[in-house]
């Protein structure tokens, strides 16, 4: 596959056809905040926190970096006034969800961004789908799903196939950048064998 050039942040970048511009800017040791991506799984831009601004003929466009395939002559900042705004935004949407969320509280601090901003709705989940993706995507096993749609979408495990394939897994735990998973897992179990639940709880 052929090689192309383009600049992010100044600095030209060799990358393939078939890359994205994060995966350019990772190849070229370039750092762009994901929530969302993870490199075994297909890009699903759902966080937005790649947002980079792409420079295409002239032209200025706010992209996803974890989506947009690279171009030749392509001009890329991954920082600026503009960028920081819609980064610092998403991030404080994201905190009402998950305000103590330890990867959200760093990039917090990185942006400026207030966790009181918006009404909390604590729902601890932000949607990042890693959970659900690396299940059917890697292990094939589709354990895990969205339900519901808009504010009350939220992560659940079916319980005929998380009893028999979770429990020795939990590949996907350490994937969750908020800990909203480990909760639901919690949850599922207590449905699907609540009497070795309430064995394991401790005595009050």
């Amino acid at each position: 596959m052929s090689e192309i050039i383009l600049q992010i942040d100044g600095k030209d970048v060799a990358a393939s056809e078939d890359m994205t511009i994060l995966d350019a800017a990772k190849k070229a040791g370039i750092s762009i905040p994901t929530l969302c991506y993870h490199e075994e799984i297909e890009a699903y831009g759902g966080c937005r926190l790649c947002t980079v601004e792409a420079d295409v003929r002239g032209r200025t466009n706010i992209v996803a970096a974890c989506l947009y395939p690279v171009q030749k002559n392509l001009v890329v900042r991954t920082r600026s006034e503009k960028i920081d705004r819609i980064r610092k935004m998403i991030l404080e949407l994201l905190l009402a969800h998950a305000p103590d969320a330890f990867d959200l509280q760093d990039l917090a601090k990185e942006y400026g961004a207030n966790k009181d901003r918006f009404e909390k709705d604590s729902s601890f989940c932000i949607h990042c789908g890693l959970c659900v993706r690396y299940c059917a995507e890697v292990k094939k096993k589709n354990a895990i799903t969205f339900v519901d749609k808009g504010k009350t979408r939220e992560i659940s495990f079916i319980p005929e196939i998380s009893a028999k394939e979770c429990w020795d897994c939990k590949e996907c735990f350490p994937l969750c950048p908020t800990e909203a998973l480990q909760a639901a897992f919690v949850l599922a179990k207590a449905f699907t064998f609540p009497s070795s639940f309430l064995e394991s709880a401790p005595a009050k």
